[in-house]
């Protein structure tokens, strides 16, 4: 399809950036659909596999929503000034580009954990940007997969995607129960957490076991007693200077290092 201009905010094509939320949009036709912001994410997004429904882009951006779709000319790329499209979307594209992608179908835990030895376990992460920085750590760092456990924010929110630079797009994640759960048979469970019985993270990567997986709390108070029940060893992450802890996601990207080493 050819590039579309657009003038007024009737045209048909616009509907799924029509000041849809993130929670709308995940249950929006079929598996939902999730918005894509910026030529990188988006060619992410595509080199992932996912299909894109459209486009909408600044001025300027025609050229780079084509490249980042791969030539794909069957994808209306919706064209129009920022005033105009932020009345439709809510806010404005300071990136020049957001795409409409379907979602694809989640894979189930065990087809995931097959052939891996180190995973991230979000247990009630609440803020898309913390989720974001997590999922950047895991593809920069090294980590095989994530699991989301209720209550963690959605790894396809708009803002979660764009602060992982598109990472949720290329790790492999899907979605567990809560804690404790048979989906984990087989991992030694390490909690990352403030207890009196914890062990030092340079300790335990020292004697690390074969499959380990890092399990992470939220934002506030951590996690919960059942969630730490669960789980085979605490761990912490030695502090100075009377500062007792790090945020969730720096706290994720140094044990990530830690077990990869």
């Amino acid at each position: 399809m050819p590039i579309v201009p657009v003038d007024d905010l009737a045209h048909p094509l616009l509907a799924d950036f029509s000041h849809a939320n993130d929670v709308a949009l995940r249950w929006t036709r079929g598996h939902g659909l999730y918005l894509a912001e910026s030529a990188v994410v988006l060619q992410r997004a595509v080199r992932a596999g996912h299909r894109a429904r459209a486009v909408l882009a600044l001025p300027g951006q025609e050229a780079s929503a084509l490249e980042a779709l791969g030539g794909d000319e069957s994808v209306p790329v919706l064209v129009g000034d920022d005033a105009l499209l932020s009345q439709l979307t809510g806010y404005s594209l300071h990136r020049g580009i957001v795409a409409s992608m379907d979602r694809p179908p989640l894979p189930e835990p065990r087809e995931l954990l097959r052939d891996a030895r180190t995973v991230v376990v979000l247990d009630g992460v609440a803020d898309p940007t913390n989720v974001g920085a997590i999922f950047r750590s895991v593809s920069g760092i090294g980590a095989d997969a994530v699991l989301i456990a209720p209550g963690t924010a959605d790894p396809f929110y708009r803002r979660a995607i764009r602060v992982s630079m598109g990472t949720v797009l290329q790790v492999p994640w899907t979605r567990i129960g809560a804690l404790p759960t048979e989906q984990l048979e087989g991992f030694h469970l390490a909690a990352l957490a403030l207890r009196d019985d914890s062990v030092d993270l340079r300790a335990f990567a020292a004697r690390r076991p074969d499959w380990v997986a890092l399990v992470l709390g939220s934002e506030g108070h951590g996690l919960g007693e059942a969630s730490l029940a669960a789980c085979d060893t605490v761990v912490r992450i030695p502090m100075r200077h009377g500062i007792d802890s790090l945020n969730v996601a720096a706290a994720s990207a140094v044990a990530i290092w830690a077990m990869s080493g």
